[in-house]
C-alpha cells in the first residue's frame, strides 16, 4: 500500500490503462454509436473543469456503485461503460481536485442509457407535437384529420418521418448549450453555479421542443416529409434560428459569479478509488460472461415452439399465417427495429390483453398497415414497464423476455 501511495498518479494511470483494454469491446461499441459527443464531453470536462470545495469522489463512487450493481446482476453493457466513464472523472478529480458539472450533462446526455431512454420516449414525444401542429394548422389550411403522425390533407396522406423527427437533434441542442457555457465561463474567467446550469438547460430542452415544433410545421407547409436534401435543410435552419441563436441571445443573461476557489486537497481519495477499482474489475470479469437467455423457458403452449427459428441468440422467430411473433430478450425495443426496418410508427398506445396491459402500435409500411402487440413477460405475468421488470429481475434473477406479435390489418 506504501508503494501504491507513493507512486499514485502513476498506479492509477495502469490501473485505468488495464481497466480500458479489459472492456475494449465494450468501449468500442459505445464509441461506435455516439463517438462525436463522447469525444466532445471529455473535451468539455479536461477544459472547463474547475475546483470546487464539494467533495465529489463520494457522489462519484456511490454512483458507480449503483451502476455496477445492476450491471453485474443484469450484465448491462451500457451502464458497465458509464460506470467506466464516471471513473475517469474520478481519476481526473483526484488528480486535480477539478471537476466539470456541464460535462458531466453532456457524459450522462451522450451515453447509452440517455439513448435507450430517448428511444422509448421518442414515440410519445412525436405524437404530441403532432397533435399540437394540428392544433395550429387546422385553423389556417384545410387538414381532414390526423392519425398519429399522419396528415390527411385535401384526401391526401402526409407522413412526417418517424425515425426520430428532428429530436435526434435534442443531443446536439444540449452539447451546444454545454459549449457556449464553457465559452462563457472561459471568457469571464468565472463559473456558473449549479442553479444557473441547471435553469439553462431547461431552457435549452424547451428550444429544442420549439425547434421540433416548427420544423414539423414548415415540412407540412412545405409539403417535404420524405428525405432529401430540402428536408434536412429545414431541420438544420430550424435547429440553428429555434436553438442556437436564442442560446447566444440569452446567454448574456446569465453572467458565471462564481470565483475559482483554493482549497487544499481532499485526503483518503486513494481508499475511494481502490475500493472503486476492485468494484470495476469485478464487474468487468462477471459481465463477460455469457449467460443463458431461457426465453422459452415455461412459455405458453400457444405459441408454436416448433415452428420457430432463432434469428440470433437474443430473437426467436415464429411465423404462422396472418401473424409474426417475436420473443426477445428486454433490450430489443420492438419500435427501434420496426423503424430500424423502414415501418413508420402511426400510433402507440396501451390496451388490454385479458386483464393485463399490452401495448398496441399501429404502424405502416409500402401503404400496408399492421397491428404489432408487444409486452414484457415475467413469471407468466405480463407489464409494458421495462423498468419495472428490470427491477423484478435484479432483486429475484427471474427470466424477463419480450413477445411481440404483428398481424395485417384487414383491408
Amino acid at each position: 500500500m506504501n508503494l501504491l501511495l507513493k507512486y499514485k498518479k502513476t498506479s492509477l494511470l495502469l490501473i485505468a490503462c488495464c481497466l480500458l483494454l479489459l472492456n475494449y469491446s465494450i468501449i468500442s461499441a459505445g464509441l461506435t454509436t455516439n463517438l462525436f459527443g463522447i469525444l466532445a464531453s471529455i473535451g468539455l470536462f479536461f477544459i472547463g473543469s474547475r475546483k470546487t470545495t464539494f467533495n465529489i469522489s463520494y457522489p462519484l463512487f456511490a454512483l458507480i456503485f449503483m451502476l455496477e450493481f445492476i450491471s453485474y446482476r443484469l450484465h448491462t453493457k451500457s451502464l458497465h461503460l458509464l460506470a467506466l466513464a464516471l471513473f475517469i472523472c474520478l481519476l481526473y478529480y483526484s488528480f486535480t481536485q477539478k471537476f466539470s458539472f456541464i460535462a458531466l450533462i453532456c457524459i450522462l446526455l451522450f451515453s447509452s442509457v440517455f439513448s435507450t431512454f430517448f428511444d422509448y420516449m421518442t414515440t410519445e414525444i412525436k405524437q404530441v407535437l403532432c397533435y399540437y401542429v394540428y392544433i395550429v394548422l387546422k385553423n389556417f389550411i384545410s387538414i381532414d384529420k390526423i392519425e398519429g403522425v399522419n396528415f390527411y390533407i385535401d384526401n391526401a396522406k402526409i407522413t412526417v418521418d418517424t425515425a426520430c423527427m428532428g429530436l435526434s437533434m435534442f443531443k446536439t441542442g444540449l452539447l451546444a448549450g454545454a459549449v457556449i457555457l464553457t465559452l462563457e465561463e472561459k471568457k469571464q474567467s468565472k463559473y456558473f453555479n449549479i442553479v444557473q446550469i441547471i435553469i439553462f438547460c431547461g431552457i435549452v430542452i424547451i428550444l429544442n421542443i420549439i425547434s421540433n415544433y416548427f420544423r414539423i410545421i414548415t415540412l407540412i407547409l412545405f409539403q417535404c416529409t420524405q428525405e432529401n436534401t430540402l428536408h434536412h435543410t429545414i431541420g438544420v435552419l430550424c435547429f440553428v434560428f429555434y436553438q442556437i441563436v436564442p442560446m447566444l441571445i440569452l446567454i448574456r443573461f446569465f453572467k458565471p459569479k462564481t470565483e475559482e476557489t483554493q482549497i487544499k486537497k481532499q485526503q483518503n481519495t486513494i481508499f475511494t478509488i481502490v475500493l472503486a477499482t476492485a468494484i470495476l474489475f469485478a464487474t468487468s470479469f462477471e459481465i463477460k460472461k455469457i449467460l443463458p437467455n431461457n426465453l422459452l423457458e415455461n412459455l405458453s403452449p400457444e405459441y408454436s415452439v416448433q415452428n420457430g427459428t432463432w434469428v440470433n441468440s437474443e430473437v426467436f422467430k415464429i411465423s404462422i399465417p396472418n401473424k409474426l411473433i417475436y420473443i426477445k430478450t428486454p433490450a430489443h425495443n420492438p419500435l427501434v427495429c420496426w423503424t430500424g426496418n423502414g415501418y413508420k410508427i402511426i400510433e402507440k398506445k396501451e390496451t388490454y390483453k385479458g386483464n393485463e396491459k399490452i401495448w398496441k402500435v399501429k404502424m405502416e409500411k409500402n401503404n400496408i398497415q399492421y397491428y404489432s402487440y408487444w409486452w414484457y413477460e415475467c413469471d407468466s405475468n405480463k407489464y409494458t414497464s421495462l423498468p419495472e421488470v428490470l427491477l423484478i429481475k435484479l432483486f429475484t434473477n427471474k427470466s424477463v423476455r419480450l413477445i411481440n406479435e404483428t398481424t395485417k390489418m384487414h383491408q
